[in-house]
């Protein structure tokens, strides 16, 4: 049976509408492709603690408000992600790569233009309608 992964998504939004995004590590799976920033769930943690749990760790931004945005269920080769993705209304800190990957902040309508995983494709979409001018 294929490992499955629960796993917090943080769409963070500055106030230029730019989506924060950090690039795979060439040696992680889905490596040197685009992501938005997040992780697995530890044992009892919501998704929410989750979320603010993984993004200080990854980024240094503490999350102040977030909002359930959408669920993607992807299967790949190795293993099928379940992935709980939230929009982060409120956060602050400065954010860096604390686990030494490259981070940018990337207007909505140019995400289609960056190589994400085939499980990010949906929020992708679903962002571009969210942001549409």
């Amino acid at each position: 049976m294929k490992k499955r992964l629960q796993v917090a998504v943080a769409i963070v939004v500055n106030n230029d509408e730019q989506v924060l995004i950090a690039r795979r590590q060439a040696h992680q799976h889905q490596g040197n492709l685009w992501e938005f920033p997040g992780g697995k769930y530890e044992a009892g943690e919501t998704a929410l603690q989750a979320l603010q749990r993984e993004i200080l760790e990854e980024v240094g931004l503490h999350v102040e408000q977030a909002e359930p945005l959408i669920k993607v269920s992807h299967d790949y080769a190795e293993c099928s992600v379940e992935l709980d993705v939230w929009l982060v209304t409120a956060f602050h800190g400065e954010a860096t790569g604390r686990e030494g990957q490259l981070l940018e902040w990337c207007a909505v309508a140019e995400l289609k233009n960056r190589d994400f995983p085939q499980a990010n494709l949906q929020i992708i979409e679903r962002l571009q309608r969210l942001y549409q001018h």
